[in-house]
């Protein structure tokens, strides 16, 4: 297969992640609103359970892989991460995504399936903060179809990446998420691998012509 292929390959697995994360977000918002909701406390651990559950095996593998393939698009294409508003936007939008759900949100179900163990619901906080996740994924989604804002700037445009590239950004996540599987928590670590020696690489195209 040549690089338009693989290249159309990290477009399909990056869209299907993305829609993976936001179901997974939507999922954990209907647990955790049952969780606050229900009188029963077993309920209450179930649904809080299941939702910590779900964000260790499913939303942070497809939140990593999503992340991931977006990143690769940016810095293995003429898109880039700055040259476009609707791009740096979503790039922006996915940092803050990530960061969330890895040092707040993770270790907040934690918390919260303790908490419903001793009768407490689910944190207004946790439940609302899922509602952000799926909206900003869904906002995100808009400005892959709309394109909105026109330039940021102008500057070098480089040429897409060899196919090996986009090899590596279909493989990786996927190898990572079965890996992850295998451990029983995420760990990404083939596909930051790639991303770094591909940032490298863009950054040595771009310094070429000044050198």
């Amino acid at each position: 297969m040549g690089t338009k292929t693989w290249r159309q390959l990290t477009v399909w697995l990056h869209v299907i992640t993305s829609v993976g994360w936001m179901g997974q977000a939507l999922a954990l918002f209907t647990l955790l609103t049952i969780s606050r909701t229900s009188e029963d406390g077993a309920v209450r651990v179930a649904a809080t359970s299941m939702a910590h559950e779900i964000d260790s095996f499913l939303l942070a593998p497809l939140a990593n892989a999503s992340a991931f393939t977006g990143f690769m698009l940016a810095a293995a294409t003429a898109w880039g991460f700055t040259r476009h508003w609707w791009v740096l936007a979503k790039f922006a939008i996915t940092l803050v995504q990530l960061y969330a759900g890895i040092f707040l949100l993770s270790s907040a179900l934690q918390d919260s399936v303790v908490a419903a163990r001793a009768g407490e619901p689910a944190p207004v906080a946790l439940v609302t903060g899922t509602v952000l996740m799926a909206s900003a994924l869904a906002f995100q989604a808009w400005l892959s179809v709309a394109k909105p804002w026109g330039k940021a700037r102008s500057g070098a445009k480089l040429p897409t990446a060899p196919t090996w590239v986009f090899v590596a950004a279909v493989l990786a996540p996927l190898a990572d998420i079965t890996v992850g599987l295998m451990l029983g928590y995420p760990l990404p670590a083939l596909s930051l691998i790639v991303l770094i020696v591909q940032l490298v690489r863009r950054r040595r195209l771009l310094a070429a012509p000044r050198s």
